[in-house]
């Protein structure tokens, strides 16, 4: 056999693997819609055999998102929404970082702090957002900062624990080839931490934009917890759900659109299975 032949019979044997590959990849997606559209079907057959207002059934929903939609009242919403839930998660990761990562590499400072810590992460979160009303008045930045407030510690927790975790050998080889201090956070610090820094980061956003809503219940004009508020008061479930599921089709393609390829192409240097 030749050379012309090896290179044939090498891509004929390929493309079966290929095409096994491209199927690993679909199956995820297929069965995510398979099982989205059984609970559709299971929401249809509930709605339809107990017909009440309290359970509208998928296309009244659909009728409100799509009223909604075409009126602009979605969307402004939406985008109210979710700006608070930006600020309040950079403001959260920032700061959460910095001192989880201080007090995992300085003892004396976790053990004088790890009380504070301890009380933070027990006080409800309604009590936060009451008392940032109360004592900063009924404000944006009062809002933000109550809904940041709630989520730092448990990103102090995380973090803290991926700087106890830190392998000091490498901070050793970094002192013998004299790295600056940025190129030490850039290559060694940086990437032992992302594996804690992504686990925080996912239930960050899934913590933060619930208690945004609450925050917009109580003391907001706009965002998708002042439409649902609006609408348990006329007891108008469909709208409920509208703007319910609207908003979490958004966190969900915000989920699969940025933070799964970002958290993969970071992790990309770490060795996978055979």
């Amino acid at each position: 056999m030749n050379v012309d032949e090896d290179a044939r019979a090498g891509l004929v044997s390929g493309l079966p693997e290929r095409g096994g590959r491209r199927g690993a990849a679909l199956l995820p997606l297929a069965s995510t819609a398979v099982s989205l559209i059984g609970l559709l079907l299971v929401w249809s057959l509930v709605a339809g055999l107990w017909p009440s207002r309290a359970l509208p059934p998928p296309m009244a929903v659909w009728s409100v998102i799509v009223a909604e939609l075409v009126s602009g009242d979605l969307v402004y919403h939406l985008m109210m929404t979710l700006w608070r839930v930006a600020a309040a998660y950079l403001i959260a990761m920032v700061v959460g970082t910095v001192i989880g990562v201080l007090l995992g590499r300085r003892r004396r400072l976790d053990s004088f702090f790890d009380p504070w810590l301890v009380l933070f992460l027990n006080i409800p979160a309604l009590v936060i957002i009451v008392l940032a009303y109360i004592w900063f008045g009924l404000t944006e930045a009062a809002a933000i900062g109550a809904v940041a407030v709630n989520k730092i510690p448990n990103v102090v927790v995380t973090m803290r624990e991926g700087a106890r975790a830190l392998d000091d050998r490498y901070m050793e080889m970094a002192q013998v080839y004299r790295l600056i201090r940025l190129d030490r956070i850039r290559h060694i610090l940086v990437p032992q931490l992302q594996p804690y820094f992504a686990a925080a980061s996912r239930s960050g956003i899934a913590l933060i934009w619930k208690i945004v809503l609450v925050v917009e219940l109580l003391g907001r004009s706009n965002g998708v917890g002042f439409q649902i508020y609006l609408y348990f008061q006329i007891f108008e479930v469909a709208g409920i759900l509208a703007y319910t599921l609207a908003f979490v089709a958004i966190m969900l393609m915000i989920e699969l659109v940025v933070v799964q390829p970002v958290e993969q192409h970071a992790s990309r240097w770490r060795r996978r299975a055979a």
